[in-house]
């Protein structure tokens, strides 16, 4: 599904240069559940916003679905990331003084959906992660794991084959920060591939495999068996 080969990115800060990512190799399969760690600066968020479409790579190659992502437009990027790929964020992302319902709709507005169609698609998604009676409740009515779900939620509706998860546990405590990860285990296990970016190593331990960046580059890539980490030659 993803196919990336040695991926570079350079950002310019004057006459300095700085390299966030050196030549990475990295290939995902369809189905699979990835966790990325490193420390801050080791350059996963930057991983994570070339993977997303949100930024393009200095040099190198991103493959998505047998696409070159490089020679698409910025209109073709967007379409991308709306169909293919749904985004989960720390930070929630939820407009303040809008319903979870309408929250959860956002994304299938710029698919030009119905109305119709996009209530029952949202109702659908809210349901499915256990938030069938909140649907009306503001993000302020809600607790910090019940707003994760709601953007959960929101990145289900487009029935995107990957999700992208930046630390979206960092703000919950260790209840709620388990009830999401059985979330996107279960989305997993309906063949969802789920790349998910964390500095916690108990959440990393519930992924399947786990890919450590430093420095820019990958130092480690390994499956997750049982407790057990075997390393991906």
């Amino acid at each position: 599904m993803i196919e990336i080969k040695n991926l570079t990115k350079t950002y310019k800060n004057g006459s300095i240069a700085v390299t966030a990512l050196r030549e990475v190799n990295l290939n995902i399969e369809e189905g699979e559940f990835v966790g990325i760690m490193g420390p801050s600066g080791s350059g996963k968020s930057t991983f994570m916003n070339i993977i997303g479409c949100l930024d393009r790579p200095t040099s190198g190659t991103y493959i998505l679905d047998d696409k070159a992502i490089a020679k698409m437009s910025d209109n073709e990027l967007a379409e991308v990331r709306n169909q293919k790929i749904g985004f989960v964020f720390q930070s929630f992302n939820l407009l303040p003084r809008t319903s979870a319902l309408k929250n959860v709709e956002l994304p299938m507005i710029y698919a030009k959906l119905s109305s119709k169609e996009r209530r029952k698609r949202a109702l659908e998604a809210l349901d499915w992660v256990g938030l069938g009676d909140r649907v009306h409740h503001n993000p302020n009515e809600l607790s910090g794991g019940q707003k994760q779900r709601v953007a959960i939620a929101r990145a289900l509706v487009n029935n995107p084959s990957i999700i992208l998860a930046d630390e979206p546990t960092g703000n919950l405590d260790t209840k709620s920060g388990n009830e999401v990860m059985g979330i996107f285990k279960k989305l997993n296990n309906e063949g969802v591939t789920i790349i998910l970016v964390t500095h916690e190593a108990d959440i990393a331990q519930q992924t399947k495999r786990v890919v450590t960046f430093k420095d820019g580059e990958i130092i480690k890539d390994a499956l997750n068996i049982g407790e057990e980490m075997n390393s991906i030659d």
